[in-house]
């Protein structure tokens, strides 16, 4: 349970430090900016890793757990409760956020600034690449070392930093999915939750093409 517990924890600071930087910065009539909200994103995946990442592997996402799973990572008993912890913490985060601030529209939904098929196709790059580099700093299913949470997290600022402007830089189905279910906009939330699942997926099989045997795939000592 404490894995599942330190899931839930850091998803719901991953969404309330994310995506209040969004409204916070939206309110405040840009006092952030929006390379100010692209590091908060990075920073708090760093932070996290660093302080969950022994615990459960600060995945803080569905599509990186899922993407551990098909690597054979990590345990397919483990993949439903981990879901399910990221979807609960990320609502408890939009949740609270939605009473902080209730006039707010969007609590930090991701929404397309173009055409959908453009950010569809963006997000499944960006998560691509994200996992790719998740699956070659970290051990079996846990991002925990002296590199991991910077790298992690360098990557996740950087990906926001230029792509967030078009497609929201979401990466994270939890994350885009808990804002739009407690701020009624759903009406592109198929983009957030197919592309960054079908972009971890394809970082698997590149991983393991491009990295020697054994480093990108195989049963993790601590799943069963």
């Amino acid at each position: 349970m404490k894995k599942y517990f330190a899931e839930f924890l850091g998803t719901f600071a991953l969404i309330f430090t994310g995506t209040g930087a969004i409204i916070i910065n939206e309110m405040s009539h840009g006092a952030i900016t929006h390379a100010g909200i692209a590091l908060t994103f990075g920073l708090i995946v760093l932070a996290m890793i660093y302080t969950l990442g022994d615990v459960s592997g600060a995945h803080l996402n569905p599509a990186v757990t899922l993407g551990f799973f098909v690597a054979r990572r990590l345990g397919g008993a483990q993949v439903l409760p981990y879901l399910a912890s990221q979807v609960l913490g990320a609502l408890a985060a939009s949740g609270l956020l939605r009473a902080l601030f209730p006039a707010h529209a969007t609590l930090g939904a991701t929404l397309p600034a173009g055409p959908a098929l453009q950010s569809f196709v963006l997000e499944i790059v960006l998560t691509a690449l994200l996992m790719f580099v998740i699956l070659s700093v970290s051990t079996g299913a846990k991002e925990k070392g002296i590199t991991a949470g910077i790298a992690v997290g360098a990557v996740i600022a950087l990906e926001a930093m230029f792509a967030g402007p078009i497609c929201g830089a979401s990466m994270n189905p939890a994350r885009s999915l808990a804002p739009a279910l407690v701020s009624g906009h759903v009406e592109h939330l198929w983009i957030y939750l197919a592309a960054p699942v079908l972009g971890a997926l394809l970082a698997v099989p590149v991983c393991i093409g491009i990295r020697e045997p054994g480093c990108c795939a195989g049963r993790c000592a601590d799943a069963p």
